[in-house]
């Protein structure tokens, strides 16, 4: 049955696309977020492990929200990680970096997010998607203050 909600199938395509960025994005800090709270070591062990594993979590229902919106516009969602990791501008960490090394490419994995999200803003405005505007509100809210946190533990 064809979908009928108000918002044309182009601007439905531009948003899909856009929230599969979203997706890839996520679910790549999703992987470097956890693999950090497996690996991190160091004097604040105790406090990023658990800090990290708030923030996977937290990601873990974000990739389910967004592939879900993705679908409710009526296309499918990526799911492997060869389309994600043609989708994302976050980078993979294959080594072991030291404590503050894994802050710092969280920060700027989240705020990577936040761009990500702003850029789609005005898409999904035009659209009239007010669904899909609301989705990035919360994603962007939650991406910066997690990257204000994560930062503020790099001041010395």
């Amino acid at each position: 049955m064809k979908i009928h909600t108000g918002i044309s199938e182009s601007h439905r395509e531009k948003i899909a696309d856009g929230l599969s960025r979203l997706l890839a994005d996520s679910y790549t800090l999703y992987i470097k977020t956890h693999n950090f709270h497996w690996n991190v070591r160091g004097a604040m062990f105790q406090a990023l492990h658990l800090l990290f594993e708030k923030q996977y979590l937290e990601l873990a229902a974000a990739v389910d929200e967004i592939a879900e919106r993705i679908r409710a516009l009526d296309f499918f969602a990526p799911g492997s990680y060869a389309q994600f990791s043609k989708l994302t501008s976050i980078t993979e960490e294959t080594g072991n970096p030291n404590a503050q090394e894994m802050i710092k490419q969280l920060v700027e994995g989240q705020e990577i997010i936040v761009r990500t999200a702003r850029e789609m803003f005005p898409i999904a405005e035009e659209a009239g998607d007010e669904a899909t505007a609301d989705l990035l509100t919360q994603r962007m809210q939650l991406h910066e203050k997690n990257a204000w946190m994560l930062r503020s533990l790099l001041e010395s």
